[in-house]
């Protein structure tokens, strides 16, 4: 793509990065039929490439953005889907976040939404304040046709129970020798919407001789404000992060920090990129680089033996968008739960995002219900026992749509290995599975065949 920034602006490094990624796209057009908005709405400013044609014609002319270019980025899930189809390998990541920068920094938007996107970006890195939040939330939903339209999709989020359990910093022992000392990143709206999943993972991790550090002074990953286009805080949020592991990693060591939220997970592995510009660019490059989601963690180290009892469920395994395409992370969490003793079935259009995205099922409900609603449907096909997924606003979002329980793969795991029922299926009827039948061994042949592991093919 060609591009006409001038001398001046390409000596700000945001749009000089800006740029260059513009200049990979060659409008292929492989991201259109991958990217859900455009799928949904065959608008070609719905798709990423689009998308890139607004971007560059915003950064080039400076200034207040349009509103309609402001509400077709807005419309953006920040999936990657078109990352992962892309021919050309375009960072259109940290191109859809660099122009959210820009939108936030010259864009006015309606009082309504400034003081909605302000409240979430106040509220949802703050746990205690969040739980405050849900409280008062279910206590007016009898009141909610008296509240503005824009309010009504939010109350209508909020889980009908919770498991809330905010971590106070703290050290868990491993279970026999330790084998490795690693960081949990709590996270924020995860703890208030779901305690177990931590509660799991650290059982997970211990059990398999892992000592784990909640470390003083972690917070919210930066994720929810970065992708609103709050750059300032999101980089406050990291650079306490880092600078909280570094003094663990410097302290009595670390050999990983674990991230069980896929949304997370992506920007923690990424604050070298986020920091870049930094005094920290080398230490949070460093915390970037032994970042690593939960289930990749414990396919390095090997499952221990799973308890004989356990029933053989169906699991149907849900790809948060930010665990197939941002990190790329698919076969651990398969391989570990079939190691597990379940049976693990795919989901159709396992591509296609549930409509969770951060934020986004909160500043953009009717499409994200379509997209719930569209995953779900996938989901029941499969007839699952229970569905499994890595991260937290997934299961959230689906909860509300899928016929079949809902847990995190490290709680699964957890039961697997001797930890107790999780909570998704107390009080559902398990049923075992037949085991499959063993494969019968290939016939010999004589001359290999391209199918054949030979090494030399």
């Amino acid at each position: 793509m060609q591009t006409d920034f001038t001398a001046g602006q390409l000596r700000d490094p945001a749009i000089r990065e800006a740029a260059d990624i513009l200049g990979t796209c060659v409008h292929y057009g492989f991201c259109t039929n991958t990217c859900p908005t455009y799928v949904l709405s065959r608008d070609e400013n719905e798709s990423p490439r689009g998308r890139i044609d607004l971007i560059r014609a915003m950064l080039e002319s400076g200034g207040p953005p349009k509103p309609q270019t402001v509400a077709h980025l807005d419309s953006c899930l920040s999936c990657l889907s078109c990352m992962t189809t892309c021919a050309a390998k375009v960072d259109y990541a940290h191109l859809i976040d660099r122009a959210r920068i820009y939108v936030e920094r010259h864009h006015r938007r309606p009082l309504a939404e400034r003081t909605l996107r302000a409240l979430l970006a106040l509220v949802l890195p703050r746990p205690q304040l969040f739980h405050a939040a849900l409280v008062l939330g279910r206590l007016g939903r009898p009141l909610q046709r008296l509240l503005p339209s824009r309010i009504r999709p939010l109350l209508a989020m909020i889980p009908e129970r919770t498991r809330t359990e905010v971590l106070r910093p703290q050290v868990f022992r491993a279970q026999g020798e330790r084998r490795a000392r690693v960081a949990l990143l709590a996270g924020c709206a995860q703890q208030v919407l779901d305690g177990n999943i931590n509660a799991a993972t650290i059982r997970l991790l211990t059990r398999h001789g892992c000592e784990v550090v909640v470390a003083a002074g972690v917070g919210c990953c930066g994720s929810l404000t970065l992708h609103m286009g709050r750059e300032d805080e999101a980089i406050a949020a990291a650079t306490t992060n880092v600078r909280a592991w570094m003094r663990e990693r410097r302290g009595e060591g670390l050999d990983a920090v674990i991230v069980n939220a896929s949304g997370c997970g992506t920007t923690v592995k990424d604050y070298g990129h986020l920091l870049a510009r930094t005094e920290l660019a080398g230490e949070a490059k460093e915390i970037a680089d032994i970042a690593r989601d939960v289930t990749e963690f414990i396919a390095s180290i090997g499952l221990r033996p799973v308890a004989p009892e356990r029933p053989r469920l169906r699991v149907s395994y849900h790809d948060a968008c930010s665990m197939q395409h941002g990190q790329r992370v698919t076969r651990p969490p398969r391989d570990l739960l079939r190691a597990a003793g379940f049976e693990v079935v795919d989901v159709p259009e396992k591509h296609f995002c549930c409509g969770s995205a951060g934020t986004y099922n909160l500043l953009q409900p009717a499409t994200a219900e379509t997209l719930g609603r569209r995953k779900a449907g996938h989901i029941d096909s499969t007839a699952p026992d229970i569905v499994a997924a890595g991260n937290i606003g997934c299961l959230t979002q689906l909860r509300r749509y899928v016929g079949a329980p809902m847990a995190h793969t490290a709680e699964l795991l957890d039961w697997a290995t001797g930890g107790p029922l999780p909570p998704a299926l107390a009080g559902v009827t398990l049923t075992s599975r037949p085991a499959p039948e063993p494969e019968e061994a290939p016939a010999a042949s004589a001359a290999p065949t391209p199918n054949d592991d030979a090494g030399f093919w």
